[in-house]
């Protein structure tokens, strides 16, 4: 069974920690721009979006997967 150092789970956790952020951000922005666009952010999962705001989308599935990722391999440890 593989252990993690104390070292590679402060890293991992700090990854974690940072990653949650940046997708909070991407969120907020995403929910925000199609607000702005007169869709409800409830719909993103509907709706087929415009270049911007797939982008958007595309980047906090992204992320999402990589947190994902991440919790996966800290219950690993």
């Amino acid at each position: 069974m593989f252990r993690m150092s104390e070292s590679e789970h402060a890293s991992l956790s700090s990854a974690r920690t940072q990653l949650e952020e940046k997708l909070r951000a991407v969120e907020e922005q995403l929910h925000a721009e199609m607000r702005a666009r007169g869709f409800d952010p409830a719909q993103s999962e509907n709706v087929a979006l415009t270049g911007p705001l797939a982008r958007l989308y595309i980047e906090r599935e992204n992320m999402r997967a990589e947190l994902e990722a991440l919790i996966d391999r800290e219950c690993r440890r």
